[in-house]
């Protein structure tokens, strides 16, 4: 099922092709609306000339602050989302050697692809229920026990279409509201 997340093929593309560009988006997808945190990765790499865990990672804060920040800001909060996307690239560099596909082809089950996923800021709880389902729907990614570490709700990673976007974005809502989804 191919990513249609934003309203740009392009944008999309780059979450199917570029591994960090997707766990860019994911982190940025908190407090907008999913077509503008998934497009996000895209903006980026335009204003950056490409995404480079090691490169983001040792990029003057201010920088990045400022690269964020440029109209249209890339997110809500820019700066919080620039520092949370530098800590992101921070971990990819150091524990996956600047490999964001490291996060999920080093994992033998799906409990170290949950590991992985967590260790990286940006990522709580739900967030890697959310990524192994992704993973798993999106990229095939099916360690041994991903079923048990992924989401059983109707997440970004069952979205294929304006319609199935409305229903993720309403779970979200219900879920926020308190309201148990499955």
């Amino acid at each position: 099922m191919p990513i249609k997340w934003t309203d740009n093929p392009e944008a999309d593309a780059l979450l199917e092709s570029e591994p960090l560009a997707l766990l860019i988006g994911l982190v940025l997808d908190q407090q907008v609306k999913m077509e503008k945190a998934f497009s996000g990765p895209y903006v980026l790499k335009q204003r950056l000339g490409r995404l480079d865990a090691r490169e983001i990672a040792a990029l003057d804060p201010a920088e990045l602050d400022r690269v964020f920040r440029q109209r249209p800001a890339l997110h809500r909060f820019p700066g919080s989302m620039a520092k949370r996307v530098q800590e992101m690239c921070a971990a990819v560099a150091a524990r996956f050697g600047g490999d964001a596909s490291r996060v999920w082809k080093d994992a033998r089950t799906g409990r170290e692809l949950a590991a992985n996923i967590k260790s990286l800021p940006g990522f709580g709880e739900m967030k890697v229920k959310i990524t192994v389902a992704v993973l798993a729907k999106k990229f095939g990614v099916t360690p041994p026990g991903w079923e048990s570490e992924a989401a059983n709700w109707h997440t970004v990673a069952d979205v294929d279409s304006a319609e199935t976007m409305a229903t993720a974005r309403e779970v979200k809502r219900e879920m926020k509201k308190g309201k148990v989804i499955t």
